[in-house]
């Protein structure tokens, strides 16, 4: 791709560069749009760097933008949920969303739309039969207390943009890395089990669902404000998990592996295994957005379930 900008196609700045659904999005649109990436260490075309630890953003990565998108962020599974961590978490996506700010501020730049991922986790992590829509308040746990913050920070973006779009995410599937490859794997070798009850709701997207969303959003633009980025099915871990299974062609029978060992072993961070809600996606089915895997046993069926795949 040459790094000279195309003029006929919308500009779009994405951070999160290395993330699962910008190197999707990428794959999917950059004959549509011409895209700009921002990363700590460059390492292709099209990519600029910037610090959050320094505040060094390359101003040539803002040149020229019409779109930006937001993903950059720490993996909230990746470590235990020390408090050091947990400032991690939020100031790689908060701080770091406010420091763009200040610097298109300084240049003077105004964009068409600011783009911001967030998280199911705003409504917080416990299990209820109710099904959280876009108008329900924030949890209390830190997740709610990340989501809200992040989604905070995105609205700042009003004085310099004709609209703030929030995605609240959830669990993006993807056959090259992220939360699919971690299931599968004890899966992989007879090894599967529910953690806990099993009886926690798991709200997901498929990646090139979501991918398609931004672009749907970016093509509508009476599309703003916040919306859940789930697939409209509602279905339990030990729905998905069994679902995995078969898809793989591998047994599972274990009996549930008690929650206290889960929560002993993980602490704080074990509610991303053990709790998780039922979430509406009837606002953005609404603006005649149709996903392309709208259950699991599709979405599944078109993800490789290779072993190559969980061992990256």
């Amino acid at each position: 791709m040459s790094d000279d900008r195309d003029l006929t196609k919308q500009t779009i700045l994405i951070t999160g560069a290395n993330g699962l659904v910008a190197r999707r999005f990428a794959e999917k649109y950059s004959e549509t749009y011409a895209l700009k990436f921002l990363t700590r260490k460059k390492s292709g075309q099209n990519e600029y760097e910037w610090n959050l630890e320094t505040g060094y953003v390359d101003q040539k990565a803002l040149e020229g933008i019409d779109y930006l998108i937001h993903l950059a962020g720490a993996n909230v599974g990746e470590k235990r949920w020390t408090e050091k961590r947990k400032q991690e978490i939020i100031s790689s996506r908060v701080n770091a969303s406010r420091l763009l700010l200040s610097k298109l501020k300084e240049s003077g730049h105004s964009l068409k739309t600011f783009i911001s991922a967030s998280g199911v986790g705003y409504y917080g992590n416990f299990i209820t039969e109710k099904v959280f829509t876009e108008e329900d308040n924030a949890g209390t746990d830190f997740l709610a207390l990340l989501c809200r913050r992040w989604e905070e920070a995105a609205h700042e973006y009003s004085p310099i943009t004709h609209r703030v779009l929030i995605f609240r995410c959830g669990v993006v599937l993807s056959d090259r890395g992220g939360a699919l490859p971690r299931l599968q794997m004890p899966i992989q070798y007879g090894l599967g089990a529910n953690l806990g009850s099993g009886n926690s709701y798991l709200s997901w997207i498929h990646v090139d669902d979501l991918c398609k969303m931004i672009h749907f959003s970016i093509q509508h633009q009476d599309i703003k404000g916040i919306y859940n980025a789930v697939s409209p099915e509602i279905i339990t871990m030990d729905k998905v998990n069994k679902n995995i299974a078969r898809s793989m062609k591998r047994p599972f029978f274990l009996p549930n592996i008690p929650a206290c060992l889960v929560k002993l072993i993980l602490g704080e961070m074990s509610s991303l295994l053990l709790t998780g809600n039922k979430v509406s996606a009837e606002k953005i089915l609404s603006t005649g957005f149709t996903f392309d895997y709208p259950v699991i046993e599709q979405a599944l069926n078109s993800l490789s379930t290779s072993a190559a795949i969980w061992a990256r």
